[in-house]
């Protein structure tokens, strides 16, 4: 059994991440900031399920406060750092770009020097498939260029990618990076999509569907994101190619032990059809709000998952009606609806 530390244990993934590895036996140290962007109990609720386990324990503090940070880390001494904690939501970049700098960039170079410090045997950190930015060529492949974020949501996430390159390559540090795309569940953000959409519906309020609904997503499972992750820790530590060869179609760097690995269900559905999907789910009928499409929003994301299953020989392949079922019984349970 290994020691851990993960970073966002209150947040969506983190909870998910964590409550996995737990119940696996190995031991997890969790960090998260409780910052306000959405309700703080919802956070805290899911740190008090994960403290119910002997094996984890938690710290409350910022990704900025070095030495908060540290001295956690320092407690851990981990064997593995899994970094998904972070400032999320494309849209809130609009709004609050410092916030991305501060947590994104800041916080994730704060995490890497700790890593460095302990000399762990794998860095893991969450990037976005929003990085993919005004790539129009579908799947998306790890391969392809990703120069043009439209937000700065996405350029922090492509930053600490180049940043965690170059930590490998100079410390010989391995970390991974891997690109979400659209991940939904029980215990999901009440700012993204799928909960917005649940409680209008089932209170009767108009949803707003951008770009008139014409939106593909390749929405993951968390549960099917979660395994993936636990699969690339420790069956896909990435190793500095001795003579600077790289197998076609791997992100493996040519200089470093470095790679990034997409993470999605290689399905881009109809942002219609999971609306549909919520609607045979919650047993109502939504109220549409078209409207026009919001600055930096992406029409489509597709993942290619060619390379995670020929890392890990797994594939995300929760049937999209399915998971929303699962998340709605969620949904109705948690708020008593």
């Amino acid at each position: 059994m290994a020691r851990i530390f993960i970073t966002g244990t209150a947040g969506f993934i983190g909870y998910h991440l964590a409550r996995l590895l737990l119940d696996e036996g190995h031991t997890v140290a969790g960090f998260d900031g409780m910052t306000d962007y959405y309700d703080v109990a919802l956070k805290q609720r899911r740190h008090a399920m994960l403290l119910q386990s002997q094996g984890f324990s938690a710290t409350e503090a910022m990704l900025e406060d070095v030495a908060a940070l540290d001295a956690a880390v320092d407690r851990a001494a981990p064997e593995i750092i899994v970094h998904l904690a972070g400032q999320a939501g494309v849209r809130y970049s609009l709004e609050n770009p410092r916030a991305y700098i501060d947590s994104n960039v800041t916080g994730t170079f704060n995490v890497m020097e700790a890593a460095r410090r302990h000399a762990v045997a794998h860095l893991l950190m969450a990037s976005t498939s929003s990085v993919y930015g005004a790539n129009t060529d579908m799947p998306f492949r790890e391969t392809d260029k990703a120069d043009t974020p439209m937000t700065i949501y996405a350029a922090s996430k492509k930053a600490t990618e180049a940043m965690g390159h170059a930590y490998a390559h100079l410390h010989d540090l391995p970390v991974t990076m891997f690109r979400f795309f659209t991940v939904y569940g029980p215990w999901g953000r009440p700012d993204m999509a799928p909960s917005k959409f649940a409680s209008a519906i089932l209170q009767g309020r108009p949803i707003d569907l951008y770009n008139h609904g014409e939106m593909h997503r390749d929405f993951t499972y968390v549960d099917d994101l979660v395994r993936a992750i636990r699969l690339l820790m420790f069956e896909a530590v990435p190793v500095r190619p001795a003579d600077g060869r790289v197998p076609e179609g791997d992100s493996l760097s040519p200089v470093a032990p470095w790679r990034v690995v997409n993470i999605g269900n290689s399905r881009s559905e109809r942002l219609l059809d999971f609306v549909e999907a919520l609607e045979t789910a919650t047993g109502r009928t939504a109220i549409r709000n078209l409207m026009e499409i919001q600055p930096g929003e992406v029409t489509a994301t597709w993942a290619d998952a060619t390379l995670l299953e020929r890392l890990t020989g797994y594939r995300p392949q929760t049937d999209m009606r399915d998971g929303v079922r699962r998340f709605v019984e969620w949904f109705r349970a948690y708020h008593d609806l």
